[in-house]
């Protein structure tokens, strides 16, 4: 705005309000409103960026919840490992251990994977593993179940078998869902000894 015209506005201001608004008052008001509309410029450009920022972050989010079956066959092959050490006790353990490791623990992983394969990756954070019972004649080692409605996917077991004239084995077999756990999945049999093994959860 030119000097002229902004005199003649001032000295118009002066006379239709009788002198209650002063010239440096109008200067005032016109630079605050010039002011705010400055300023609403700038924060309507960075709202843009920080709106795109939170909806990657959500998908990103949303994508780190979805359970990948590899990963789910893992932690449940690490954590039947553990539930069967804890089964066998320090005194079984040892003795067992190589033998479980290299001829049962695969077939337990063939097992889970045959078994839980039918699930939806979104669903498999639902089923977990229950601990070996501290009780010494069951044959469980642990079950996968499904949290939601407590229903057991598939049950894995061990049994001692003395056939005659021979010594002891631990038959380690499963039961799934599909028939009702009524048939016997055979994983395979461990030696022991001639002699009696000690009980389940046996400690030295």
């Amino acid at each position: 705005m030119s000097n002229w015209m902004r005199k003649t506005f001032v000295v118009l201001i002066s006379i239709l309000t009788f002198g209650l608004v002063t010239p440096s008052q109008a200067f005032l008001n016109e630079n605050e409103s010039l002011n705010k509309s400055n300023s609403k410029a700038p924060s309507s450009i960075h709202t843009q960026p920080e709106i795109t920022e939170t909806v990657e972050e959500e998908e990103f989010d949303h994508q780190d919840l979805e359970f990948d079956h590899e990963e789910f066959i893992q932690k449940m092959i690490s954590e039947a490992e553990n539930q069967a050490y804890i089964k066998f006790g320090s005194k079984i353990k040892p003795v067992i251990e190589n033998e479980f490791q290299s001829i049962i623990l695969p077939k337990i992983q063939v097992a889970i994977e045959e078994t839980t394969k039918q699930f939806p990756e979104n669903e498999l954070s639902h089923l977990t593993i229950s601990e070996a019972p501290a009780y010494a004649k069951s044959e469980k080692i642990f079950h996968i179940y499904d949290e939601r409605s407590g229903e057991d996917i598939i049950r894995f077991h061990v049994r001692r078998d003395h056939p005659p004239l021979d010594g002891y084995y631990f038959n380690f077999h499963y039961h799934t869902r599909h028939d009702n756990f009524q048939e016997h999945h055979s994983l395979g049999d461990i030696y022991w000894d001639k002699n009696v093994p000690p009980q389940w959860n046996s400690l030295s």
